[in-house]
């Protein structure tokens, strides 16, 4: 007997050899078929009367064969020429070059047909899609109703994949287990599983369509959000939790001695992590906030809570050159305090990364930051009780865990200056608790953008000589490193910084070079430069994306902006305005810039708040795509689209939060459902990674 479980090959029609096509479609089962939802339909509900038909528009017609003929023409084709008829007229129905189609139709049968109508010599039917109605009167898959369209592979086609998911839905429909509690379907109004699997795959109508994607795209954000809130359970689990108190003598002489006032977002953030840390429960927050909002002093004051209580602070970032910065700000907040901090790189020299991993095993240092090499076998704490991560989506799953695996569940602050659409900060982060600092301390000035045209190039240099003249400095900004075949038109960083310095406005300016593909002592060697002001313009590729503070610098020139997505070029523009002095942001049109290109850049000429650009981002490019990799926890949904399904994702969280506070274990009778389908995901014996 035919299962869900079964191999496809033991469908009708199928076999060993045809079960290899499905394997590449990642179809095993009979259940992974019926899994296989349809990427769009087609519809061919509206049945015209062939008296009804006008050229050149698509029709469905149902009519009786009255005779058929191969037909030769003058270039070698073979035409298959079908009369068909109704009770209003006659029409010609006609297939290029497919004379086998006269084995397929027999005189007198009834046939649906839906195509183009064309004339010659009279009306003619081209090339339709058709289907033969048995004496019962079978039900209709190709057309005469809403068609699904599926992801084919090589040698499988539609007509096949549909009749094989036709022939799946008849035969084990009706084994087919309800994966989600009555509880939940009952509340939230969804369809159950074997009427939304029918319906999604051969919908009745369109309100039943719209049901059966919205009930499966439920259950796929509610299955992924309860993986999620399992997640959180554990890593909160009260009997791993390190309490600390939350006002000691460091923490207190720290926020004493600071020249400035935190601002009230950054006041509410820093309750939250305060209230995090004393609590009897492991905090997992993501802290978002815009360029140059304070997110850093606010990861240094909750490392004093933690060194207050003895214990130590790991600070990841995901570049050598951000690990300096967070060093130098931190000791620089920190000076005047018995604490210590260290950092250690990759290049951090042998005798001095001894010593850094002696004091971190002994418990000596508080704070270390550093970059991967933090995660490295040989790195031990004494007492780990806090993990700071900058820029989490940088990171990988498998690095976080590495580095909350040296401690006993320390805490968690992971940061990020890429502001996180809610839709996305409810998926690739939706374990973690999330805080926002939406407010810039006093003082901070709008960077004044502008969008303007290549030939214009001579303007943008004379405003960068004037402003260096004040004894400002400036970024040029490149989207490649070296000359591309690919990409002929853009310039390359190398060249240009050359032609930079010839060009006669820029005479007597100091141009210096930064790229990606430069050693590390050579990147750093250059930033010392530009921060002593020994350089005035830096011509750089995206490496100034993350991490560079020079106050000083107020114009930032980017070449080829459509290159980059909304989210980088903001955080580009982020490098400048952190002084006192008025910043410009300049974007420097290709002469063949699309309509879409320019409007994306008129978005960032008009807007400075980093969630609108960020959401107009995700909108435009896609939640891979934005993330920049597809290792960053973004689920592979079949069904759900993060982008238009936000208020269904809403829903399944709240639903999936709330299953697990009123039944942990799953282990109430009518939650089977859950606790098998989480099974059956290989979730349930030792639930996901922390990650």
């Amino acid at each position: 007997m035919l299962k869900p479980s079964s191999s496809v090959q033991y469908l009708k029609g199928v076999g060993p050899a045809k079960a290899e096509l499905f394997t590449k479609l990642g179809i095993s089962t009979v259940m992974d078929l019926l899994r296989h939802y349809p990427r769009h339909y087609i519809d061919r509900t509206t049945l015209s009367s062939i008296s009804a038909l006008s050229p050149g528009q698509n029709y469905t017609v149902m009519g009786t064969i009255q005779g058929f003929q191969v037909r030769p023409t003058r270039d070698g084709r073979r035409d298959f020429i079908l009369l068909l008829s109704d009770n209003t007229g006659r029409v010609e129905c006609i297939w290029f070059n497919q004379p086998f189609l006269q084995k397929v139709f027999r005189t007198g049968q009834t046939v649906v047909v839906s195509g183009e109508v064309g004339y010659y010599r009279g009306k003619q039917l081209k090339n339709p899609v058709y289907e033969i109605l048995s004496e019962e009167d079978q039900e209709l898959i190709h057309t005469g109703r809403i068609v699904p369209s599926y992801r084919l592979t090589a040698e499988l086609s539609q007509k096949v994949l549909r009749r094989t998911v036709k022939r799946s839905l008849d035969g084990c429909l009706s084994l087919v287990r309800e994966s989600l509690p009555r509880h939940i379907i009952k509340r939230r109004g969804l369809l159950n599983l074997k009427d939304a699997l029918r319906q999604i795959h051969f919908p009745d109508d369109w309100t039943l369509q719209q049901k059966a994607r919205e009930r499966l795209a439920f259950e796929e954000l509610f299955y992924f959000q309860l993986l999620l809130a399992r997640r959180k359970r554990r890593a909160q689990d009260p009997s791993h939790a390190l309490a600390f108190s939350p006002d000691g003598p460091l923490f207190s002489r720290f926020m004493e001695s600071l020249p400035f006032r935190f601002t009230a977002a950054q006041n509410r953030v820093l309750e939250d992590v305060k209230k995090d840390l004393s609590s009897r429960r492991v905090m997992n927050r993501l802290l978002e906030g815009d360029v140059g909002c304070g997110k850093t002093v606010v990861a240094v004051a909750a490392s004093l809570i933690v060194a207050d209580n003895g214990c130590q602070v790991a600070f990841m970032a995901p570049t050598e050159i951000l690990a300096e910065q967070h060093f130098s700000t931190a000791s620089q907040l920190l000076k005047g305090l018995d604490v210590n901090v260290a950092c250690l790189l990759g290049k951090t020299r042998p005798k001095k990364k001894e010593q850094i991993l002696k004091d971190a095993a002994e418990g000596k240092s508080h704070l270390i930051v550093g970059t991967h090499a933090l995660i490295q076998e040989q790195v031990q704490f004494a007492r780990l009780g806090l993990i700071i991560v900058d820029e989490q989506h940088r990171f990988g799953v498998l690095q976080r865990a590495a580095l909350i695996g040296k401690g006993i569940f320390p805490h968690v602050l992971v940061m990020t200056a890429t502001p996180i659409p809610r839709t996305l900060a409810m998926t690739v982060f939706g374990d973690l608790d999330v805080s926002v600092i939406d407010e810039m301390p006093p003082g901070r000035r709008k960077v004044i953008t502008k969008a303007v045209a290549e030939g214009e190039r001579a303007k943008v240099y004379e405003l960068l000589a004037r402003k260096v003249r004040e004894g400002r400095q400036a970024y040029v900004v490149y989207p490649l490193v070296e000359e591309s075949e690919k990409i002929e038109q853009l310039m390359a960083a190398t060249e240009m910084a050359q032609k930079l310095s010839r060009h006669p406005v820029l005479r007597g300016v100091r141009v210096g070079l930064l790229h990606g593909k430069m050693r590390t002592d050579e990147k750093e060697q250059t930033m010392k430069s530009f921060k002593s002001r020994e350089i005035d313009v830096l011509v750089s590729t995206t490496v100034i994306e993350v991490g560079i503070d020079v106050s000083n610098a107020s114009i930032m020139v980017v070449e080829h902006p459509d290159r980059y997505g909304l989210s980088q070029l903001h955080q580009l523009r982020g490098r400048v305005g952190r002084g006192s002095h008025e910043s410009y942001c300049i974007l420097v049109k290709d002469r063949d810039i699309g309509e879409d290109a320019s409007r994306r850049l008129g978005i960032l000429v008009n807007c400075d708040d980093g969630f609108k650009i960020a959401e107009a981002d995700l909108a435009i490019r896609g939640p891979g795509e934005f993330l920049g990799t597809r290792q960053h926890g973004l689920p592979d949904f079949k069904i759900a689209e993060l982008l238009s399904d936000g208020p269904l994702l809403t829903q399944a969280r709240r639903e999936a939060f709330l299953l697990l506070e009123n039944d942990p274990e799953l282990s109430h009778p009518e939650n089977a459902p859950a606790r098998r389908t989480l099974s059956e995901l290989g979730s349930v014996s030792g639930g996901p990674p922390l990650s």
